[in-house]
């Protein structure tokens, strides 16, 4: 406990050499987010990911899921099916971002319409 504690007061967000910018970058990237919102819930296989997550392509979708795992925040288990079937779930780790990342998603659904009118009123004062 100590350890961690201690850990954790070296780490600052604000100092440029800090490893947590890594974790920021990967959590602000919008497929992240969007796949860590789809996986909130249950397990999902790759091509219903590539379907749920409209825009995304094949390769950004693996490269995503790739860096998720590697981050230990995303499960890959490969069932010997035919064809090879391969679902990603949240890992423990991943689930204590779950209430972070719906919030957030969710306030763009919800707010979208006074951002859109804040650019509007923006961009006339500064055309």
């Amino acid at each position: 406990m100590m350890e961690t504690a201690t850990r954790c007061q070296a780490y600052n967000v604000f100092s440029q050499a800090c490893p947590t910018r890594m974790v920021l970058d990967r959590l602000a990237d919008k497929w992240s987010l969007l796949i860590m919102d789809r996986l909130r819930d249950e397990p999902v296989r790759f091509n219903q990911l590539r379907r749920d997550v409209e825009g995304i392509s094949q390769k950004v979708l693996s490269q995503t899921l790739k860096k998720l795992e590697r981050d230990g925040l995303v499960t890959r288990q490969v069932f010997a099916t035919v064809p090879v079937t391969v679902e990603y779930a949240l890992t423990a780790l991943g689930h204590t971002l779950s209430n972070t990342i719906e919030s957030l998603a969710h306030w763009a659904e919800h707010n979208i319409d006074s951002v859109l009118a804040a650019q509007r009123e923006y961009d006339a004062v500064n055309a």
